[in-house]
């Protein structure tokens, strides 16, 4: 026999983390109960008190004794009341911040999983708002323990008064516990839509506000406030039944309460006639029934409580999205060679990777190219782990990355991404992110790596100045996030497009610090450039999910399918045209650099030399008329088959005839 959290898995999780939950406030839960019922117990004793203090004064009997001991359980009453209100308080703050703590991790921990499957607003709808209403459950079951109390206690006290009173009021008893229980399920159902109508809601106005240049750029400000707002309908409706369910409820406690009530108070009336019951009890008999019939107070109970197991499922269905669980095994000395053995990826039903066999010795780069939506960003998640194949394996040196612990795998791989995250409170503080103890010195030299030390030192308070107050480009966040790469170190580097947002000249100076002397580091790029791909060892190119070549980028050029990837399927010999794939201008059938003048705002050079483009790069132009400086990438490898300086110079200049040879370093 399958169980309900087999059943519903979604379900199972919301009741395990709710108790867990209860647990982690269970002390102050405890003290909750106590204080509740104390109150429950002290608003019983007051009836009775009272009966007996009017007794005695009808009679002209000393009743002193009996009016403080009223006096005094209101006091009670009044300070337990207190004390309640702020036990509950803090049970939901300590709860919410549990759950919020505990799923949080939980949805990092899960990777780019869960907000492809949530999305991220509805993510922060049921961080934030679910776990709010979450985080009042065990207060909301310690008070309806005390709110159960008060009815049950109200009918044991009519039955010590007179037994008939009892049963007067448990014939009717039948009828409130049905109401109750439509009420628990009834909201429970609205409940549930209200929530999932407000997590569409906020994933639409996240898109939205990501998208906000867009959106004012295109000058559709209402169609996309209509966007996000079209599930208002939905969350009305549930809203407006909600309200319908406590207000039926609430009309039927009026339509059958005061009958029951008055029914006790008949009986009582005419046991007081027949000298079975005094008026003092008659008073306290009303009173019971007034409590015994207390629906109102436990519709309200049973109605927070159906919202809040509502808002735990939705934390429920997070969970269910299983976390990323690592290994053990230790990471071994080595180069850092990679090793892709048929990755499968899917993704909306679709397989984005198939079968990709890829060997990335180490201490070499190889660049992943390919037309858009071939699969190369997943590749890179896929390659660090920061998400998992549908099967296949990654290996780090040997070592599957699964069996790898969580501070080994981080240590070892670095990333830097096209649109970084920049974390911390401060510049220094996101360059020097993951690392245990990072010094100044070592997040200093990385920014410099990147480009990025000069602007920095240009803020404020240079690298203190507060993240948010740090105004940036899209170029310049993109040299802080390869800063970061560069302050992490390990054996294996991922670039994902890291250099799209870099203009050429920088993005020239930091492939130079990429591929020079330095520590033996296994690069792997996502490349839309050519002149990041022919920096690389090896190209790897993706179509169609899978792998339809690898070798040097030269050597791909020859395809003019490959060249199509670029954006331009000229012959690079003689002429710009793979100038016109990186700036996306045309060829220069002439030789000359009349096209880069028109990208760069300068007059062309007539005489065919680089003079003006000595200028743009940032060396010297060659005044005989040649670029010897910028010589080619293939001119220049060394043996190794890296990119030697020399050849790496060679981005834009023409040689000795006129020609751009050096254009090499694109081919």
């Amino acid at each position: 026999m399958t169980s309900r959290a087999d059943d519903d898995p979604a379900a199972g999780h919301a009741r395990t983390l709710l108790r867990t939950a209860t647990r982690y406030s269970g002390s102050r839960c405890a003290a909750l109960c106590l204080v509740s019922i104390a109150a429950t117990g002290a608003g019983l004793l007051l009836p009775a008190a009272l009966g007996r203090a009017l007794d005695l004064l009808l009679a002209h009997a000393p009743a002193t004794r009996w009016v403080f001991c009223c006096a005094g359980l209101v006091l009670l009453l009044g300070l337990l009341d207190a004390v309640q209100t702020v036990l509950t308080g803090t049970v939901d703050a300590r709860t919410t911040a549990w759950l919020r703590r505990r799923l949080t991790g939980h949805v990092l921990g899960a990777g780019p999983r869960a907000a492809d499957r949530f999305g991220s607003g509805d993510l922060v709808a049921r961080l934030v708002g679910n776990a709010a209403e979450a985080g009042t459950t065990p207060a909301a079951r310690a008070a309806l323990v005390a709110a159960l109390a008060g009815p049950v206690g109200g009918v044991v006290a009519l039955c010590l008064i007179d037994w008939w009173l009892a049963a007067v009021f448990l014939a009717g008893a039948p009828v409130l516990a049905l109401l109750l229980r439509a009420v628990s399920r009834d909201t429970s159902e609205s409940a549930s839509r209200y929530q999932r109508a407000q997590g569409r809601i906020a994933a639409a106005l996240a898109e939205a506000v990501e998208g906000v240049r867009t959106v004012r750029a295109a000058g559709t400000e209402g169609r996309e406030t209509a966007r996000v707002l079209r599930p208002l309908p939905d969350l009305s409706r549930a809203g407006h039944r909600m309200w319908r369910v406590q207000g039926r409820a609430a009309a039927r406690a009026v339509a059958v309460a005061p009958l029951l009530q008055l029914a006790v108070v008949a009986v009582a009336g005419v046991l007081l006639t027949r000298d079975r019951l005094s008026v003092g009890e008659v008073l306290a008999a009303s009173r019971y029934a007034v409590l015994a019939t207390g629906v109102g107070v436990l519709v309200g109970r049973l109605a927070g409580l159906a919202r809040a197991r509502a808002a735990a499922r939705r934390l429920g269905e997070v969970e269910t999205e299983p976390a990323t669980a690592y290994g053990a095994r230790g990471l071994p000395e080595g180069p850092g060679r990679l090793e892709l053995r048929g990755v499968t990826a899917r993704r909306g039903g679709r397989t984005v990777l198939d079968g990709v066999d890829l060997d990335v010795p180490g201490g070499t780069t190889l660049a992943v190219v390919g037309r858009s939506g071939a699969g190369k960003s997943l590749l890179a998640s896929i390659a660090g782990r920061l998400t998992d194949p549908d099967a296949g394996e990654v290996l780090l040196d040997g070592v599957p990355l699964r069996e790898l612990p969580h501070e080994d795998l981080r240590g070892a791989v670095g990333y830097a991404f096209a649109r970084p995250a920049l974390l911390g409170g401060t510049v220094g503080q996101a360059i020097g992110l993951g690392l245990p103890s990072p010094s100044p010195g070592l997040v200093h030299e990385a920014a410099r790596t990147a480009l990025a030390d000069d602007f920095v030192r240009r803020l404020p308070d240079r690298y203190d100045t507060p993240v948010a107050d740090a105004p940036r480009s899209g170029g310049e966040s993109q040299r802080l996030g390869l800063a970061r790469a560069f302050a992490h170190g390990g054996r294996l580097l991922i670039l994902d497009d890291a250099l799209s947002s870099l203009d050429t000249v920088t993005e020239r100076r930091i492939t130079d610090a990429l591929f020079g002397d330095g520590p033996a580091t296994t690069r792997l790029l996502v490349a839309h450039r050519g002149t990041t791909a022919a920096c690389a060892d090896a190209v790897a190119w993706l179509d169609g999910g899978r792998v339809r070549a690898v070798g040097r980028h030269e050597e791909l050029w020859r395809l003019a399918e490959y060249r199509a990837v670029f954006g331009d399927g000229a012959d690079p010999v003689g002429t710009d045209a793979d100038d016109g794939a990186v700036f996306g201008d045309g060829a220069d059938p002439a030789g000359t650099d009349a096209d880069d003048g028109a990208v760069f705002g300068h007059a062309a050079d007539p005489a065919g030399t680089d003079a003006d483009d000595g200028a743009v790069f940032g060396h010297a132009a060659d005044p005989a008329g040649t670029d010897a400086d910028d010589g080619g990438s293939r001119p220049g490898r060394d043996t190794r088959g890296g990119t030697s300086k020399e050849g790496r110079d060679g981005m834009n200049g023409p040689t000795d005839a006129g020609a751009d040879a050096g254009d090499g370093a694109l081919t």
